[in-house]
């Protein structure tokens, strides 16, 4: 059996589910084939929207749904209301995934629906990942994780099926931009969120701004590298993110990486009461 007839398996055993749904390249792939595995009934999508999530991304994610034909809920959550959340510490994302999942779950229970799921994949297992704390909680499944399936083997079907989101770039919530220890404001969401519209529409795909107060630290492709330092808008492009209030613009020569606000943090230090870290650096 090959892993997407056995993620299709997978689907058909859980019988009905709540996906987790952020119009990302993991969530509509599993939402796709979820979409051909089970009854219409008993699948539902659910977007969440805070301060953390880019317009871009929810309109994705709202056409993705009306192509696919499910059935979608919008919720809003509010992390910036949670003074844990709001200080950052590197285990951020398990208060986020706290509220998310708590909200997920009374959504299932009102539905009478069977499930949660969400599209962690295999790769994930090697990331630090401390909302997994969260999903262990409240007994979120992932299918993609237990079907073997890799962030590869996500573009390859995704491409197989037909779907526009193959070889989308990888998203992250604007959080992530922000160093663990920075307090996180929805004012500095909002000019990450800017800074980082201002390059994509400048033709640069694969973009995040990592914020640093008055510094923003660029990282693209490593392909797109030269493509940036040479665009015909490139003075436009500096004059524009200064207008947000940025001092310094500086770009990361080693290109995007996941996890880059990682790199150089000892693992003990990672270390809190709450998750158990597994951090490859």
């Amino acid at each position: 059996m090959d892993k997407l007839s056995k993620l299709k398996a997978n689907l058909r055993a859980l019988e009905s589910a709540v996906v987790a749904f952020s119009g990302g390249v993991d969530s509509s792939f599993l939402l796709r084939v979820a979409r051909d595995t089970l009854p219409k009934k008993s699948l539902l999508a659910v977007t969440a929207v805070s301060d953390t999530y880019t317009k871009l991304e929810l309109s994705q994610a709202k056409r993705f749904v009306r192509l696919l034909g499910v059935r979608h809920k919008i919720i809003f959550t509010d992390e910036l209301k949670d003074a844990n959340f709001r200080k950052n510490p590197v285990d951020r994302c398990y208060y986020c995934k706290k509220e998310l999942f708590g909200r997920l779950k009374a959504i299932a229970s009102h539905k009478r629906i069977k499930n949660i799921i969400d599209a962690s994949n295999k790769d994930d297992k090697k990331d630090y990942r401390p909302g997994s704390m969260a999903k262990e909680e409240f007994g979120v499944r992932s299918p993609l994780q237990e079907s073997q399936i890799t962030k590869k083997d996500i573009r390859r079907y995704s491409k197989r099926l037909g779907l526009e989101t193959w070889d989308f770039p990888s998203m992250a919530c604007l959080a992530s931009r922000v160093p663990y220890g920075t307090e996180i404001k929805k004012d500095v969401l909002e000019k990450i969120e800017a800074a980082e519209n201002i390059i994509k529409k400048a033709g640069f795909r694969h973009v995040r701004v990592r914020y640093y107060n008055d510094i923003a630290r660029i990282e693209l492709e490593k392909k797109e590298i030269k493509k940036f330092l040479n665009c015909k808008s490139y003075d436009k492009i500096l004059k524009k993110l200064k207008s947000l209030g940025f001092i310094y613009i500086t770009l990361d020569l080693e290109g995007y990486r996941t996890g880059s606000l990682n790199e150089g943090i000892n693992e003990g230090k990672l270390k809190s009461k709450n998750v158990k870290l597994k951090l490859k650096i």
